[in-house]
């Protein structure tokens, strides 16, 4: 196919052979002129760093260094890549982390003895400080757990213990040769009983044979309420509550010129005993709350009182780490010396024969009344022994402490028989029931815990308050219903049927510290660190006797 050079009709067309003419004397146009380039110079390395490129997946940037002959030869090499600081900073940190996992996996997998002396022992052997400022048993073993853990992972754990094993051979063999420990093979081992005494020996005879007659006649009581028509239990409690109901603030004293921090009733009701933070315990006439006489004799300040439930005297606890037995006139019977920190709570055994005192040095200890003789050092809780009660029928005592711990403790046997576990902090507060089977504890949680004694766990949990409980108390006569006391200024009635919320004693201006319950119901005595005593009454009760005079 031809193509017509001359698309215009107009123009003249030039014969065949002149063009072929023309075409030989003039050179061929280019239809596309060729551009000229200067040849390619190598490009320059850049004297300023290039910007790091994260590669995806969080992959290792790889980085290729240049090799010389590439700019000989005119081949360029690809971009370079440099790791981040804070990439860099972020792997170191991934790194350690999975480090710190592996040793504390490596730590688990290692045996540290349990005891603080073997503890201390092989720290010690280790040259590390056998204790540091503020460190704890439990702190110091896991301690020595994480430098065993490095050891091991040092390849140095196989070495030392060959030298411990070496140390220990050598220690068993001298006590071979000394005479000690031929029986179990020269290892010493930590009994769990420790040989009691004599009086000890008697004094849990006569608790367990008092405590017989006691629960017999407790449990026959029990059926008779049962079995016999005329007896109505609820038309009993519900008059209790509605006594309770009526409570008013009917008196209120400053007790002293320090906050207070126990009280209690005497057995009949006529006598109302108070300490303070100076140390100093008073005795007050009830109704009225007139002072009676004033027990001087310790040193630090008091922490808590009781009045026997057997006859007029008065114990004391106090900071001095040591208890105090008086009379109503104020003469000091007896002193009870033994604990190694101050001392929390006391209590009176039933029988009134025997005195218990909690401690922080975590034990608890039972005493004569009489001889002043410390019977028992019962140890069995992690930390500081707070509160403790007696069962009512004499056989059970019950502690509590710091450890969020409340024990069951059987007096005949010294064995813990029962161990409450279910507050989340401190207790303070604690309390048998009347009728034998249900333990109230209060703490630090702001919580409230009714026990079964029978089924072994938590029957009910009341959450009392807004503040920590700091006691707790069943009324003496049925346990028809508990009382509470809180630093929330409050002290709280609840019903021990189905433990719902009775009446709120409000009044004090300050944390209420110890609240009790007189023999009959009827009056409840709180103190407070607003320094006051204050008396509350059942109004229906004030109405019942004004009736019987008439």
């Amino acid at each position: 196919m031809e193509i017509d050079p001359n698309p215009n009709p107009n123009s003249t067309t030039a014969p065949t052979d002149s063009v072929a003419q023309i075409a030989q004397h003039e050179p061929p146009i280019p239809l596309i002129p060729a551009p000229i380039l200067p040849p390619i110079a190598p490009i320059p390395r850049p004297l300023a760093p290039i910007p790091s490129i994260r590669p995806p997946n969080g992959d290792t940037a790889k980085k290729h260094s240049e090799n010389a002959d590439s700019d000989e030869d005119g081949d360029d090499s690809g971009p370079e890549y440099e790791v981040s600081e804070e990439s860099r900073l972020f792997r170191d940190k991934q790194e350690k982390a999975k480090q710190d996992f592996l040793m504390k996996q490596r730590a688990a997998a290692l045996a540290v003895p349990t005891n603080d002396k073997a503890v201390r022992s092989r720290l010690r052997r280790l040259g590390e400080p056998v204790t540091l400022f503020g460190e704890r048993e439990m702190e110091r073993r896991d301690r020595l757990r994480m430098i065993m853990a490095k050891l091991d992972s040092e390849g140095q754990l196989e070495r030392l213990m060959k030298v411990l094993e070496e140390e220990e051979a050598v220690l068993n063999a001298v006590t071979m040769e000394d005479g000690g420990g031929e029986e179990d093979g020269g290892v010493n081992e930590y009994p769990f009983y420790t040989e009691g005494s004599m009086a000890l020996l008697k004094a849990r005879y006569v608790i367990a044979k008092d405590s017989v007659v006691k629960a017999a006649m407790r449990l026959e009581r029990a059926r008779r309420k049962r079995d016999d028509p005329d007896e109505d239990v609820d038309a009993e409690i519900n008059w209790a509550l509605e006594n309770t109901q009526s409570f008013a603030l009917d008196c209120s004293e400053i007790g002293d010129v320090r906050p207070l921090a126990g009280c209690s009733f005497s057995c009949d009701g006529k006598f109302l005993a108070t300490c303070s933070l100076t140390g100093v315990a008073k005795i007050w006439s009830m109704p009225g709350v007139k002072i009676v006489s004033s027990l001087k004799g310790h040193v630090e300040r008091a922490t808590d009182v009781k009045f026997s439930p057997t006859n007029d005297q008065i114990a004391t606890a106090s900071a001095d780490r040591t208890a105090r037995l008086w009379n109503i006139e104020g003469t000091l019977l007896n002193t009870y010396k033994g604990h190694l920190d101050r001392l929390a709570r006391v209590a009176f055994h039933p029988s009134g024969k025997y005195l218990g005192t909690t401690s922080f040095d975590k034990t608890w200890r039972l005493w004569d009344t009489e001889t002043a003789e410390e019977l028992l050092l019962q140890e069995g809780h992690s930390r500081s022994v707070y509160g403790l009660a007696f069962h009512p029928d004499g056989s059970l005592a019950a502690s509590c402490g710091l450890d969020a711990l409340a024990r069951v403790w059987d007096l005949r046997s010294g064995r813990s028989i029962l161990a409450l576990e279910g507050h989340v902090k401190p207790v303070f507060g604690i309390s048998f029931s009347p009728n034998g089977y249900h333990l109230a504890t209060g703490g630090e949680d702001n919580t409230c815990r009714i026990w079964d004694l029978r089924k072994k766990r938590s029957l009910y949990t009341i959450p009392a308050h807004a503040n920590l409980i700091s006691d707790i108390k069943f009324e003496p006569q049925e346990g028809y219903f508990l009382v509470t006391a809180s630093y929330d200024m409050t002290a709280k009635i609840w019903s021990s049927r189905d433990f719902k919320p009775v009446k709120v004693l409000s009044g004090h201006e300050a944390k209420v510290t110890s609240v009790d319950v007189v023999s009959d119901g009827q009056s409840i005595a709180t103190v407070s660190h607003d320094r006051t005593i204050k008396l509350w009454s059942s109004k229906n009760a004030e109405k019942d006797r004004a009736m019987d005079v008439d």
